[in-house]
């Protein structure tokens, strides 16, 4: 009896502890909630290709600057260790696209969802030259930089103008070769049928 009843205290603690678990985990995620529009916009962000110019995915490079609003008070950097930058949609690339909404809520937001870099903050200003990745799709895109604090959390942000995107031209996976040559086939084929036409024709004229 005695041990049956050890059994059935430690399994109760256990049940006590795990219903726990989702609470703690609950409220640990309402501390880290980020809203954009409660975040300072401290950086400023540049971007080198100019608004409409036309980036290559897989062969051409990015580059992206940010650095510190100067109107920023003096400290106001103390908590940024270190700076997140991402590759969002533009506006025009995400109308009538679910699966790019953006929210103020970054844990919803869809319009950022591609990772350009993670570099420790430096007073100042930072810089990365970032060779556009493979499986961008072919859309309209502005830069925005997050500050981040020692414990991951965005804390500020800056970005390049949505108004002044840049474009990126994706990848088809269809190989300019293979385009040539199934236009070569194409006329060939063409040809073949052309030919073959004539010789029924004369075949039928005897």
């Amino acid at each position: 009896m005695a041990r049956l009843a050890g059994v059935a205290a430690f399994s109760l603690v256990l049940v006590l502890l795990g219903a726990g678990v989702p609470r703690s985990a609950a409220a640990a995620a309402a501390k880290t909630q980020v809203f954009l529009s409660k975040l300072p916009k401290a950086l400023v962000v540049g971007v080198s290709p100019k608004h409409g110019e036309v980036v290559h995915a897989g062969e051409n490079t990015v580059t992206v600057t940010w650095s510190l609003n100067t109107s920023e008070p003096a400290g106001a950097d103390a908590a940024f260790k270190s700076v997140k930058v991402k590759l969002c949609y533009a506006p025009a690339s995400r109308t009538d696209r679910g699966w790019r909404k953006a929210s103020d809520d970054l844990h919803k937001d869809k319009a950022c969802q591609f990772k350009v870099t993670v570099q420790p903050y430096a007073a100042g200003a930072g810089r990365f030259d970032y060779v556009v990745a493979r499986d961008i799709p072919t859309a309209s895109y502005f830069v925005r930089a997050y500050a981040v604090d020692a414990s991951g959390t965005e804390v500020a942000y800056g970005q390049s103008s949505p108004d002044a995107a840049f474009d990126v031209a994706g990848i088809t996976g269809i190989h300019a070769s293979l385009k040539v040559a199934a236009g070569v086939f194409s006329t060939f084929s063409i040809a073949a049928l052309a030919f073959f036409f004539v010789v029924e024709k004369r075949k039928k004229d005897k």
